[in-house]
């Protein structure tokens, strides 16, 4: 029989909580935004100050693991009025991308200097949902939406290109559109239509893609992990608020290699409404969810069999940047930097059986 059993953060935090002295590095008021990490303890933070009655932009690095910080040029990203998630990708000490959802940014000079990057033909309204690199280059899913129709399409270019393109092939097209790129052991990607139209391919260099079954069963949306031991890791969710409001109905599935077929379904809790999911093994996954005020994150430690539930928060806005860069460590954003609640970093060193909230000052 699955289990869920809800675990109170306080609890988890109990010997975590003593303050951390002021950091220089850290501007005051400081509020994390997004977070990526190229290994446990090497990570970056991209958040916002109170500046002239508005928010400006702070880029801070960490090498061991969130003790102490340096200050890295920012990229030039106004914190948006809709309250888009601002997303940091960090690819190398060197190579970084952000955005807002709209606008792409890039640095390959760590911070010193920040260029856009242009989408070929896209025209707004659109959503930048993913960006990543691998094999020498990038990748981004854009959906496009209006009228009732939309289209989500894979980009592409050269690392350095300034222009990323669509990609021949790559396109769903529906009411409600949809997808998911990932690297790590080859690249995925995944596009999917209205519940219904599931496309999917792996590629183990980057350039040469090969068509493969989907990772979900029909009536499911694909989020993808890396290659994890030489094996991938898929969460399946139904359309959000299904089977009931705030919910998602979840299930883990897996593939022995990248390109195999999937099997799997065992079941995940369906509190909340899915905002990420990451893949620390094999064997060990978590989901990162939202759904009546709280924030939720489901962890699996047996592939998928039994299931444990840690309510992170109360901030109940959003979860983002879930990830696990290694060696047991992830990592978390919860809530936003304007916000009333604000927003936090929580990192986790044993695959995310608890989790503390990184300090970035006194």
């Amino acid at each position: 029989m699955r289990t869920a059993l809800l675990v109170s953060l306080l609890t988890l935090l109990t010997g975590f909580a003593a303050p951390a002295a002021a950091d220089p590095a850290v501007p005051p008021g400081f509020r994390p935004a997004s977070t990526s990490w190229t290994g446990p303890a090497a990570g970056y933070v991209l958040g916002y100050v109170p500046c002239a009655n508005s928010w400006c932009p702070a880029l801070l690095a960490t090498a061991d693991g969130g003790r102490h910080w340096r200050r890295l040029g920012a990229p030039p990203m106004a914190l948006p009025d809709n309250h888009n998630h601002v997303a940091l990708t960090v690819i190398s000490d060197r190579v970084a991308y952000v955005s807002d959802g709209v606008h792409l940014l890039a640095t390959r000079d760590s911070g010193v200097s920040w260029h856009p990057l242009g989408l070929l033909g896209a025209r707004e309204p659109y959503y930048l949902a993913k960006v990543a690199e691998a094999g020498g280059r990038v990748f981004a899913v854009l959906t496009t939406f209006g009228d009732g129709r939309g289209s989500t399409l894979l980009y592409s270019a050269a690392a350095g290109v300034p222009v990323l393109a669509p990609v021949p092939g790559f396109a769903v097209t529906g009411g409600i559109t949809y997808g998911d790129v990932a690297t790590g052991g080859g690249v995925q990607v995944s596009l999917g239509a209205d519940y219904g139209t599931e496309r999917y391919w792996t590629s183990r260099d980057g350039v040469r893609f090969t068509p493969a079954d989907p990772p979900c069963p029909p009536g499911t949306v694909a989020s993808l992990a890396g290659v994890r031991d030489r094996q991938v890791v898929a969460l399946c969710g139904s359309s959000p608020g299904s089977p009931q409001p705030g919910s998602t109905a979840r299930s883990l599935r897996h593939a022995p290699s990248l390109g195999g077929v999937f099997s799997g379904g065992d079941a995940a809790p369906a509190a909340g409404i899915t905002q990420g999911f990451a893949a620390a093994s094999p064997s060990s996954a978590t989901v990162a969810a939202e759904g009546g005020g709280s924030g939720f994150l489901h962890r699996t430690a047996d592939g998928g069999r039994t299931w444990t539930t840690t309510v992170l928060s109360d901030r109940g806005l959003s979860l983002t940047d879930l990830d696990f860069p290694g060696g047991g460590t992830g990592v978390v954003v919860d809530g936003r930097p304007d916000a009333d609640g604000g927003s936090a970093v929580y990192r986790t060193t044993d695959d995310g059986r608890t989790w503390r909230e990184v300090r970035f000052g006194a």
